[in-house]
């Protein structure tokens, strides 16, 4: 599907930009509450705590390598997310999507629990905290196109708070029937491959680099960032060489080159295209000649 304009109008009840939030698409009904954890009680305070609710506790995952998610429905958020409060430790933010007419029943929550699962994992950002997602729940056919509905309504809400749990990393560019330009990596003991995004520069999984750091990076805040990324579970090490296992996203193609080579790098250079244009050559000059 290809996006549309769309106006979405986000709410702060206690006037603080990183306290509760309430999104919405401003002509449907379906609304996004992002609840800091620390802020629970506050958010039992308000009527929206006391509807039928898919939600989606946020954190880090207990090696502190990358994001998780717990996904859940309840008809008594108020109980369920306390309950979570005082037996899981992982989560830092609780994001709960609701009805504004009331709408939503325990038959759309259970779907939409199970669809959540599958698209998350689909998408490969997070580490789900579920376990087993079981089997798909029985949902007439009518009442599972409102869900559907209701998913894609609530994924965008979501991505709009930072939370983009179904968002996979590079996606089709369907509106021009095309992926995105792909750039390599080489040199250093690196074969590297990847796209540029407006989130960052992501290494497609394959991708593999040099396990060893150069002296000069050894001791530096580079080297730690790197050693962190080589001891999750987004790569794996054969001896001298580390392969991705998945996408990964970097805040930038340098930050992404670094890892791959194990030394200092300037990605705008060291990516290129199979013809040997630079990223620098096709993004940012580009950029600069169309102003």
């Amino acid at each position: 599907m290809i996006p549309t304009p769309k106006t979405i109008q986000i709410y702060l009840p206690g006037g603080d930009p990183r306290g509760l939030r309430v999104a919405e698409i401003t002509t449907r009904i379906v609304q996004a509450i992002e609840v800091p954890r620390s802020l629970l009680g506050e958010f039992f305070k308000m009527p929206e705590s006391n509807r039928v609710a898919v939600y989606y506790l946020i954190g880090e995952d207990e090696e502190g390598s990358g994001p998780m998610v717990y996904i859940g429905q309840t008809g008594d958020l108020r109980k369920r997310l306390a309950k979570h409060n005082s037996d899981k430790g992982f989560w830092e933010r609780a994001l709960v999507v609701i009805s504004l007419t009331g709408s939503l029943t325990q038959t759309h929550a259970l779907f939409l629990e199970w669809y959540s699962l599958q698209m998350m994992r689909e998408a490969g950002r997070y580490t789900d905290n579920n376990g087993n997602s079981g089997s798909k729940p029985h949902t007439p056919a009518p009442l599972e196109s409102d869900c559907i509905e209701i998913f894609e309504t609530s994924s965008i809400l979501l991505s709009t708070l930072g939370h983009p749990l179904f968002s996979p990393l590079v996606k089709q560019r369907q509106e021009e029937n095309q992926v995105h330009q792909l750039y390599f990596c080489n040199g250093s003991g690196a074969n590297g491959r990847g796209v540029y995004t407006p989130e960052g520069f992501v290494v497609l999984k394959g991708s593999t680099g040099r396990r060893e750091n150069v002296p000069s990076i050894i001791g530096t805040a580079t080297e730690r960032t790197r050693e962190k990324l080589l001891s999750s579970d987004v790569v794996t090490i054969d001896g001298a060489t580390v392969t991705f296992e998945k996408d990964h996203l970097f805040p930038s193609p340098s930050a992404a080159a670094i890892t791959l080579m194990g030394r200092s790098a300037n990605g705008w250079l060291e990516w290129k295209t199979s013809e040997g244009q630079t990223l620098d050559e096709l993004e940012r000059q580009q950029t600069e000649e169309e102003q």
